[in-house]
């Protein structure tokens, strides 16, 4: 087993201690990540010590910054290579997760970790978040729905809120400074059935990458309309700017 040193200590200063399985989990994981990256494009990080801060330790700041319930409902929109969704599934075994994403090749090598890693109670599923929306079995059946996808927020939201169950949260991972789209997005918050409660800045341990992670509660159904087909939450993101924002 290579020296995994840095995630050990990382998630210790979170209070977050991994079992001898998990390590083993972690490193079949890189593995498989490096081997795949060799002949289709899933990340640009493949140094053993940058995969354990920018993709593993920075995805499993989910839980030291919002609190974790046990058998919580989860789907990882736009997962590509897994992350934050595998790296939480590894330390919280018991989270029932949903991987989606839109590129079948990136499901089949989903795939090929859940099974090599043995997870249990974990999909992989190809789909567009507009149409896998519309299936009652998925539209608005989770406790919470998370992204790192590079997207504005109000992007974001039109494609992760209709699937949060009322009570439930979406939390996308940020980077940079978020005010200005923070206050861009109010407005598709409260069309689509959430309302903003917090912004959540941290630094990823043993590094120098600021993180920030923003909390909305969903606390009413997102109406039917939503989220629209033919790319227009990207092309035309429910967007007003609102002079007096409370954020």
């Amino acid at each position: 087993m290579r020296n995994n040193q840095t995630l050990i200590d990382g998630l210790a200063k979170w209070n977050i201690t991994i079992n001898e399985k998990q390590q083993e989990q972690f490193e079949q994981y890189y593995d498989l990540l490096v081997e795949w990256n060799s002949f289709m494009n899933l990340t640009g990080i493949t140094d053993y010590e940058e995969v354990l801060v920018k993709h593993f330790l920075d995805s499993l700041a989910l839980f030291h910054e919002h609190p974790y319930k046990e058998k919580l409902s989860l789907m990882d929109m736009g997962s590509g290579a897994g992350f934050p969704g595998l790296p939480l599934k590894i330390v919280y075994p018991d989270l029932n997760v949903t991987l989606m994403d839109s590129l079948n090749k990136r499901i089949k090598f989903l795939n090929e970790v859940i099974s090599k890693l043995g997870l249990e109670n974990i999909v992989a599923i190809h789909a567009r978040a507009e149409e896998l929306a519309r299936k009652p079995e998925y539209r608005e059946q989770y406790d919470l729905v998370v992204s790192r996808a590079v997207a504005r927020t109000a992007s974001l939201a039109e494609f992760c809120l209709p699937y949060v169950k009322i009570g439930g949260y979406f939390i996308p991972y940020k980077s940079g400074t978020i005010e200005e789209e923070l206050k861009e997005a109010e407005y598709s918050f409260n069309v689509l059935g959430g309302k903003f409660e917090e912004v959540k800045t941290f630094e990823v341990p043993n590094s120098d990458m600021h993180r920030t992670l923003l909390v909305i509660k969903k606390v009413k159904n997102t109406p039917k309309a939503y989220p629209r087909a033919g790319g227009k939450p990207l092309k035309m993101p429910l967007i007003k700017q609102i002079k007096n924002s409370l954020i």
